[in-house]
């Protein structure tokens, strides 16, 4: 005879292993039928080229002051700044401002300082020389370079080409050696992604060139890269 602290034992047990069994996941079913013959690839591929644009972040930031005073000052460099890039035949709808704002400096009590942001496109090859004539006239604070192309949707385009053209490689190469006929496409889809954009801080730059630095900063362009993924679903004879 099962004695009743055994018993309620061996019911936990029974329960636990039930609860368990109940949790697991049942393996997917696949559903083979000649309706539903198809053959799936996934594939990925990317187009690199040397960039055509550089998109400059340009700004500053005055020292704390008084209000009216941190305003006249900001306004000064400001122009200071846009004249110089100007000079170097940049044109004006090339330019375009991200922000700017009179801010209180905490750290210090009545004070405040003006900040100014810009954006600026330029040829690649001109990334440096530009950067540097804005510093000259004041630009202190930090901002990064983006690199990019004249036009980018063609870039995306060839890198959606050469995966698609990859995965229809694939799915053949597939067919051939599971010897079935590839059909036509019956699904795709796609995502395109760019590469990571480099950063140059302006701060550092601003230090160099106090240092009476002869020729600008050696900025090295990185390529801009399109990344294609494509997928897609074959019919198969």
């Amino acid at each position: 005879m099962i004695s009743p602290v055994r018993m309620i034992f061996l019911l936990g047990v029974c329960f636990f292993a039930s609860l368990a069994s109940a949790q697991q996941v049942a393996p997917p079913q696949l559903m083979i039928s000649a309706a539903n013959r198809t053959l799936a690839v996934t594939a990925q591929d990317n187009v690199s080229v040397e960039p055509e644009i550089a998109v400059l972040h340009v700004g500053f930031d005055t020292q704390p002051e008084d209000a009216k005073a941190a305003y006249a000052d900001g306004a000064l460099t400001s122009n200071t700044i846009i004249a110089a890039i100007k000079a170097e035949g940049i044109a004006e709808s090339a330019i375009r401002s991200e922000s700017q704002y009179l801010t209180r400096d905490w750290k210090q009590q009545h004070k405040f300082k003006l900040t100014q942001q810009w954006t600026v496109r330029v040829p690649a090859e001109r990334a440096a020389e530009v950067l540097d004539a804005a510093i000259t006239a004041g630009a202190t604070s930090s901002g990064e370079i983006e690199w990019t192309v004249k036009d980018e949707r063609a870039l995306e385009t060839q890198a959606l080409e050469k995966a698609a053209a990859r995965a229809r490689q694939n799915a053949e190469t597939l067919a051939r050696g599971m010897g079935v006929k590839l059909g036509a496409v019956v699904y795709t889809s796609n995502e395109v992604s760019g590469g990571v954009m480099p950063r140059v801080h302006m701060m550092a730059m601003a230090a160099a060139k106090t240092a009476d630095q002869a020729q600008p900063l050696a900025i090295e362009p990185q390529k801009v890269t399109r990344d294609a993924t494509v997928y897609a679903v074959f019919a198969i004879e």
